[in-house]
């Protein structure tokens, strides 16, 4: 049984390894930042050594096997389905891995647990460029535009649209007064596609009074299925 300065060693360097991957996590404003993957680590390094110390008898290795188990419900929370999109794959499976560093720093194996983190940190923050510049997927945006009615209003946009690229993928349509419509439609764009790009095209509509896009998030998502 090692002694109390040694289990507090433990637990801070969970902590300390931890945090440095919640650091991350919270700069990219992910669902686990900083607190929830330090606990992470935490909480597993205590679960580790209580299954091989606290317990005189019985199999240290089952409490440590259920630590594996119970964070995959944590893990599944910050996956969700959007369209066919799932975001989060990416956020799970570090709340996963810091797991995993945390039961190494809880049986004292502090060499794994720190060059896993290196690790980890280097899979979050090196290979995300790298993963934008090969893999180039398209972008997706909101597009909401106010514009006076008439007959051929939906394809003028959509004809507009897909000068630069954009393919609209939905279109809702609303009557807002006598002579005015709003348009909102979920369009997807080659990632060279800029902003100003799609501002620019349909200011050369007839008539548009407003327009507004809201683009949206490409990390931790993947094809639905995957």
């Amino acid at each position: 049984m090692p002694n109390a300065l040694d289990l507090m060693i433990r637990l801070l360097v969970a902590l300390i390894l931890g945090g440095a991957i919640g650091l991350e996590r919270e700069r990219q404003e992910r669902a686990a930042g900083l607190r929830t993957v330090t606990m992470v680590a935490l909480g597993s390094c205590l679960f580790t050594m209580l299954s091989a110390y606290a317990f005189e008898r019985g199999d240290p290795s089952r409490v440590a096997a259920q630590i594996v188990t119970g964070i995959g419900f944590l893990g599944a929370g910050t996956i969700f389905l959007r369209k066919d999109l799932v975001r989060g794959l990416t956020t799970a499976a570090t709340i996963w891995a810091t797991a995993a560093i945390g039961m190494a720093s809880g049986t004292a194996r502090f060499f794994e647990a720190v060059f896993t983190t290196l690790l980890v940190l280097a899979v979050l923050m090196v290979l995300k460029p790298i993963e934008r510049r090969v893999f180039k997927r398209p972008e997706e945006a909101t597009v909401t535009l106010i514009l006076p009615r008439s007959a051929g209003e939906i394809e003028a946009v959509t004809g507009a649209l897909r000068k630069i690229g954009a393919v609209p993928q939905s279109v809702h349509f609303q009557e807002i007064d006598s002579g005015d419509d709003r348009l909102n439609l979920e369009v997807e764009m080659p990632a060279s596609c800029t902003t100003t790009d799609i501002i620019r095209e349909l200011r050369g509509l007839q008539g548009v009074r407003q327009i507004s896009i809201a683009r949206e998030l490409r990390e931790d998502r993947s094809r639905g299925g995957t």
